[in-house]
């Protein structure tokens, strides 16, 4: 009787201890879950904070980018069209060049890397349209900018049905073992262009009808340019940082791999876009404003040619998915609505946009519509 006792003693005292020791167990996971937890809410914390952080900088400097370029265009005698359509359109355009290189050469993804070409493309007159609304009544953005502007859009529409046309392509002529001669001529096609329009701007006294802003006193070449070239530097580097955030952001939200979380990465790459044609419509100046984001989408295609170079793959443009020509094409039809805005010309708007610059917005629209469709299970 007296051994029954004590071995039921000792049983309740060994689970009594297996209860403690789970205890014990329990609280240490749940403490580990609560320090994964904060690390994790901390993560987040610091890609909200540095996304938020970067959007500011490249705001602020992009206000002064747009304020030197122009003085620049004062001072050279270049005219704003062509500030706006290779100083400042290289500048913000180089996030869309390091995403790119990262997704062919890092990734060895042809339709992040076109996808995001296309994607930026499309923005930017998407842009140019939605700017049209900070316009006033009776000076729509098209119809008040420099006609010049049609050179820089036609060069665009070229360079466009060239890299649509590749995609489309069944085969590829192989120039070098990793170029082809589609994205060898995205090269050519993108110097000539340069060319052609640093011409036209020399040669054509174009009339502007912007208000124009004079140099303040003191401000010489020399000191505008450095100046230039800071703010450039500044919006460069929170620029290239930006996509790194975004992409956190995406992968927390759950919307990494959806077509949402695509969209808004594009959308964050066109930041300095944004900023600088903004601050270049709040001073008058709309040609910079056109010009850099007609100029933002020549060089989007030249960066095509860059991206072929370092993709790990065999050749960009035949690996991407046909899909991308869809794209390509809805980007044709926007630069064309806004070749047909410069040349007609129209002096006034019956809505709070444009006629052109509202189709261009439902042209965008539906291109979305489509790609979403083709991209859904």
């Amino acid at each position: 009787m007296l051994a029954s006792v004590g071995e039921s003693e000792c049983v309740r005292l060994s689970i009594l201890n297996t209860q403690r020791l789970l205890f014990i167990i329990h609280c240490l996971i749940s403490i580990v879950h609560c320090s994964l937890t904060s690390v994790q809410c901390l993560l987040s914390l610091m890609s909200y904070l540095g996304f938020s952080l970067c959007a500011l900088v490249i705001f602020f400097a992009g206000s002064r980018l747009s304020r030197y370029g122009d003085m620049l265009s004062n001072l050279t005698g270049m005219g704003k069209a062509w500030i706006g359509l290779i100083l400042m359109a290289a500048v913000t355009s180089l996030p869309e060049l390091m995403v790119g290189i990262s997704s062919a050469a890092i990734v060895g993804s042809a339709d992040l890397a076109i996808g995001d070409i296309f994607g930026s493309c499309a923005f930017n007159l998407l842009l140019l349209a939605l700017l049209d609304a900070f316009m006033p009544r009776n000076q729509p953005l098209l119809g008040t900018s420099s006609p010049g502007h049609v050179l820089a859009a036609t060069l665009g529409t070229i360079l466009m049905a060239m890299a649509g046309l590749g995609i489309l392509l069944p085969e590829e002529i192989v120039l070098l073992p990793s170029i082809g001669i589609t994205s060898f001529s995205f090269m050519v096609v993108y110097l000539v262009a340069v060319n052609v329009l640093f011409k036209y701007n020399r040669q054509v006294n174009v009339k502007e009808e912007e208000k124009t802003s004079s140099v303040p006193e003191g401000m010489t070449l020399r000191k505008v340019t450095m100046l230039y070239s800071l703010a450039a530097i500044v919006v460069i580097g929170a620029a290239l940082a930006l996509p790194g955030f975004a992409s956190d952001i995406a992968k927390q939200t759950g919307l990494g791999e959806s077509f949402v979380g695509t969209l808004f990465l594009a959308v964050s790459t066109s930041l300095p876009e944004i900023a600088v044609s903004l601050a270049a419509i709040r001073m008058g100046s709309a040609d910079m404003a056109v010009g850099n984001l007609l100029g933002s989408n020549i060089f989007n295609i030249f960066i095509l040619f860059i991206d072929d170079l370092v993709y790990s793959g065999d050749h960009l443009l035949k690996d991407a998915s046909d899909n991308h020509a869809i794209s390509a094409f809805a980007v044709i039809i926007m630069s064309s609505i806004a070749i047909i805005g410069l040349t007609f010309r129209s002096q006034h708007k019956r809505f709070f946009m444009a006629y052109d610059a509202l189709l261009i917005f439902v042209v965008y629209i539906i291109n979305l519509m489509i790609l979403y469709y083709l991209e859904s299970p």
